[in-house]
């Protein structure tokens, strides 16, 4: 057995776990890096194995008492040795003392489990071509014209802490497309679909209710009327699940949003798709 240390990861073993993400089959972002990194840059862990990179975990601390957990790979050849277990525990320990959130899949929620986490939801990925269109009274516009503050407050609503570093990364990323809904002077939604490798990616998608929602992902989709999307819609606000479905999105599969403590109170009824399942 060769010497295993897991190690804080670098931007070039950020793209790399990207890589590795879309290898399971998770759709990452073409540039997901370049926004992940500032929401936390010591908070990506890389296993390496006689120095070759083999397992990966995001622990993100926001604000001081919220964490969340993500991109927690293990190459294929060297599951089931006890490495990716070593990383799992190197990424909660970052997290310690901390509530802890992640979105699991079906086949790790029973081991989730055993580490304290509780489902709250489920997330269900939804791909296809969105039927959308605009909506009366609602204007959608680039959200790069919002003044920050506004954004980021409007963000606390849907989120359980601050992520300043991330959101303004997220939603100035050159490739992404990030758009507002303004009903009579008020921030009524908020939507960024950027590209991914195997379909765009929408998320987060906020808004005050389907019409708002519809008219979003309009604006979102304006030009790309033929290209498939990916959303993930949390099952739990039934509008939205009912939205993507009028508007002919399929399901594909589904994670769970779990907690290790009481699930925080958002608003889920303005939640009409997560932001990442890597970084929440």
């Amino acid at each position: 057995m060769g010497e295993f240390k897991v190690t804080t990861a670098s931007v070039a073993d950020l793209r790399r776990i990207g890589e590795w993400a879309g290898d399971e089959g998770w759709n990452p972002g073409d540039d997901d890096a370049a926004a992940f990194f500032p929401a936390d840059p010591r908070g990506f862990l890389i296993g390496r194995l006689d120095g070759e990179p083999i397992t990966s975990i995001s622990g993100i601390r926001y604000g001081d008492d919220f964490g969340f957990i993500g991109l927690y790979i293990t190459r294929p050849e060297f599951r089931g040795r006890g490495y990716g277990l070593r990383t799992w525990n190197a990424g909660l320990d970052r997290l310690a003392g901390r509530l802890i959130a992640l979105d699991g899949v079906s086949a790790q929620q029973d081991n989730y489990r055993k580490s304290g986490f509780r489902p709250a939801w489920p997330n269900v990925r939804y791909q296809g071509v969105p039927a959308a269109g605009p909506a009366a009274g609602v204007t959608v516009t680039d959200a790069r014209e919002i003044g920050f503050d506004r954004l980021a407050a409007y963000d606390r609503r849907f989120f359980p802490a601050a992520r300043d570093a991330f959101l303004s990364a997220w939603i100035a990323g050159p490739a992404h497309r990030a758009v507002v809904a303004i009903r009579d002077g008020d921030l009524v939604g908020l939507g960024v679909l950027r590209p991914a490798r195997d379909a765009p990616r929408v998320g987060p998608l906020y808004a005050a209710d389907p019409g708002v929602a519809e008219a979003l992902l309009d604006g979102l989709t304006k030009g790309r009327e033929r290209e498939e999307i990916v959303i993930d819609v949390p099952s739990v606000n039934e509008t939205a699940v009912d939205l993507v479905e009028r508007l002919g999105l399929k399901a594909l599969w589904e994670t769970a949003r779990m907690y290790t403590g009481p699930t925080p109170d958002l608003d889920l009824a303005g939640l009409y798709a997560v932001t990442t399942l890597e970084l929440g």
